[in-house]
């Protein structure tokens, strides 16, 4: 079966289509993609992702079906209640 993992830097984006065998898991597929070689900074055990945009729990139990989009998550450099609030201020 086939999937997608994805990752994106505001500088460069990738997507990379593997081919999987059934019952693989998100983090199998994230390390047979070798996506890390691509962007270096991940650290395929630590990074979070998800899976159309909904968030894994734990990676390593996750079950892939074909067609499925892994996505790698950056870390947010602030707190997006921070950042509205600081939007806000500017505009007053």
């Amino acid at each position: 079966m086939e999937v997608e993992v994805a990752f994106a830097r505001p500088d460069k984006q990738q997507i990379v289509l593997v081919s999987v065998p059934p019952g693989t898991t998100a983090i199998e597929a994230v390390r047979l993609s070798r996506i890390d070689q691509l962007f270096p900074e991940i650290d395929v055990d630590n990074i979070d992702m998800g899976v159309f945009g909904k968030v894994i729990k734990v990676p390593a139990e996750h079950v892939l079906r074909e067609g499925d989009r892994v996505e790698l998550y950056r870390p947010l450099k602030i707190d997006p209640k921070q950042a509205r609030a600081n939007r806000a201020r500017k505009k007053a």
